[in-house]
């Protein structure tokens, strides 16, 4: 824990106490020395002003004043990344709603945004304006279709509709039991059993058609069997790895895909020579290669030959457009 996070959890330990809390305590929440836990004190009490009451001893404890502490805050904007970006995608959901069903349900989250992004001790709020939230790749979704799937999900009803595969464009019926609904890149995608092929299988929610919830109920499946069918290969293709890839990337290329996350159980290391190699565990090709392609001659794939040779041939198929 840096010390960023370890001022924030003192904060929040302190602000929702209504007793001291004891020093092992503390330092056992902050993971840290008794020494770092009496320093950051020391700088939350006289930089930030925190009102800090302690007591010594052998049962040091600590405590935010009674009163002072309900109306204090930390000044500025403590948010992590991940929290930044969780306030600002709902933020965006919100203006994208419009008008509808939901519009006054989702007020009091948008004033609620805007008091978190705004500076506690003087009450200015933040211009959030500056920052940009952009969509990538975002395909149209009918939003009638996405209300009776992510209805029938939660309900835990089994579902009924067709499908169109965007691989094939072929048509098909298919009577599922929902199990989640999946965000990937921008889109939406629903994780099913699939009762005609008894199997877990994954749809494009964008690519459902005339959606029908039924009155039978879904049939769970265990999370774990889940995970192992339709997330431990690389991308939203299903299935169990059937190999791993070697990727490798140049040095320049290796400056980025080094701090890039490509898959829950990936590989990776430095080369003597500044290259950087990646390893990740695939099911359908598909996806991986398109990843891999856009380093263009900054990337190779080394391994399993398979995936090379067909590398090759997406390569030399590419470069026929241009003869």
């Amino acid at each position: 824990m840096d010390r960023y996070e370890r001022i924030l959890t003192l904060h929040r330990l302190l602000k929702s106490a209504h007793y001291p809390v004891p020093l092992p305590r503390l330092m056992d929440e902050l993971e840290c020395s008794r020494a770092t836990l009496y320093r950051d004190v020391a700088f939350l009490r006289d930089a930030l002003g925190a009102p800090i009451e302690s007591a010594g001893g052998e049962h040091a404890a600590f405590r935010y004043a009674v009163g002072e502490g309900e109306r204090f805050e930390l000044p500025g904007l403590w948010l992590t990344s991940d929290e930044l970006a969780a306030l600002l995608a709902l933020n965006e959901l919100i203006g994208r709603s419009g008008p509808g069903v939901l519009a006054g349900a989702l007020a009091p989250f948008k004033a609620r945004i805007e008091h978190l992004l705004s500076d506690q001790g003087t009450g200015k709020t933040l211009p959030i304006e500056r920052i940009r939230v952009i969509a990538w790749g975002e395909r149209k979704l009918d939003q009638q279709v996405f209300r009776v799937v992510a209805g029938s999900v939660l309900e835990r009803k089994q579902l009924r509709f067709r499908y169109r595969a965007r691989t094939t464009n072929a048509d098909s019926h298919r009577r599922v039991s929902p199990q989640r609904l999946t965000h990937y890149r921008d889109n939406w995608y629903l994780d099913v059993w699939d009762h005609d092929r008894e199997a877990l299988r994954s749809f494009a929610v964008d690519r459902i058609a005339e959606p029908q919830s039924l009155e039978e109920p879904a049939r769970d499946v265990a999370e774990q069997e889940l995970n192992d069918a339709l997330a431990s290969s690389y991308g939203i293709f299903a299935g169990k790895p059937k190999a791993w890839a070697t990727l490798r990337f140049s040095q320049h290329a290796a400056r980025w895909v080094a701090d890039e996350h490509w898959h829950s159980q990936q590989k990776g290391e430095w080369l003597s020579d500044g290259r950087y190699e990646l390893q990740v565990p695939y099911s359908n090709s598909k996806e991986l290669l398109m990843d891999v392609l856009k380093y263009g001659p900054d990337a190779e794939v080394v391994a399993p030959l398979s995936l090379r040779e067909e590398m090759k041939i997406q390569l030399q198929l590419a470069l026929g457009g241009y003869q």
